[in-house]
């Protein structure tokens, strides 16, 4: 699958920060539960690819990539850990000539027009809008689509349930990552149903943008 495949799977891309790696397996088969299959670990924690890999072969049916790739270095590690698609905060040549090595496809964030531009250069027009509250949210959004009719964003970075519909509503926007599906508290606790019950609830948001 391209990334555009993948950003079509569900409304929603779980970000995850996972601090222990016992916690990765029910994790994953809570979202795929509730709906998400679309899991981005992320690269935060010393064991996020040994968890990547726990899902991976635990999971089939989870689509596990990996986030925060920030050196070139990290794609050949996502990709020895079995990661399917990868995440970038922003976006250098030395990233994407990285990425190109690998046999994932690779979400870059952008920020400004610049970047969008800078990413298009190389082949990128599928891009993350991060941070996504920062960069100015909707009204970012609203004022890219008309000079880069052809990209699509997946807003990330102060996205939540009750912001989630504002963004999806948006047509140059396919999906959101958001972290609000699993909360450290509930994992630190077990509490994988209601996990499962956050990702249903996710997964069940309409999107305008059509695939």
């Amino acid at each position: 699958m391209d990334i555009r495949d993948i950003m079509a799977q569900a409304p929603v891309i779980p970000v995850l920060i996972i601090e222990d790696l016992e916690h990765a397996v029910p994790l994953a088969r809570a979202l795929c539960a509730g709906g998400l299959r679309v899991l981005e670990v992320t690269m935060r924690t010393p064991v996020a690819l040994a968890a990547i890999a726990a899902m991976r072969q635990a999971v089939p049916d989870a689509i596990v990539g990996v986030g925060t790739l920030t050196r070139p270095e990290d794609f050949s590690a996502a990709a020895g850990a079995g990661a399917q698609f990868g995440v970038s905060p922003g976006l250098t040549r030395e990233l994407a000539e990285a990425s190109r090595t690998v046999g994932f496809p690779l979400l870059p964030g952008v920020m400004t027009p610049a970047e969008v531009i800078a990413a298009r250069l190389q082949g990128f027009t599928a891009l993350k809008l991060f941070p996504a509250q920062q960069a100015g949210g909707i009204g970012m959004l609203k004022a890219l689509a008309s000079p880069f009719g052809d990209v699509v964003f997946c807003p990330t970075g102060g996205v939540s349930l009750a912001t989630a519909p504002d963004y999806l509503a948006l047509t140059n926007v396919g999906c959101v990552g958001g972290s609000w599906v699993a909360p450290a508290t509930m994992m630190s606790k077990g509490e994988w149903a209601g996990i499962e019950a956050l990702a249903r609830e996710a997964a069940a948001l309409p999107r305008s943008h059509k695939f």
